[in-house]
């Protein structure tokens, strides 16, 4: 049985959360553009590439699970000595 498989509950539960992350990162981004002063929401602009690079790192987290080695299925090919 693979590792995603077994813990699948929270596999679903980190991409809801990297999905939450990623969209509120879009919302920041949206309110800097959007933003009507003179500062230029400067603020806004930076919550919003912290959220994203938070995201891209979870998303990494969580997609690495899928590309683990599965140890209990593992083939161990030999070889013999020729004489």
């Amino acid at each position: 049985m693979s590792y995603a498989k077994k813990d699948l509950k929270n596999v679903t539960a980190s991409i809801i959360g990297v999905v939450v992350t990623a969209a509120l990162a879009v919302w920041q981004f949206y309110l800097f553009v959007t933003f009507e002063g003179s500062q230029g929401g400067t603020s806004h602009l930076w919550w919003a590439i912290v959220m994203a690079l938070v995201a891209c790192g979870a998303a990494f987290m969580v997609f690495s699970v899928f590309v683990r080695h599965d140890t209990d299925d593992e083939l161990h090919i030999t070889s013999t000595r020729r004489a």
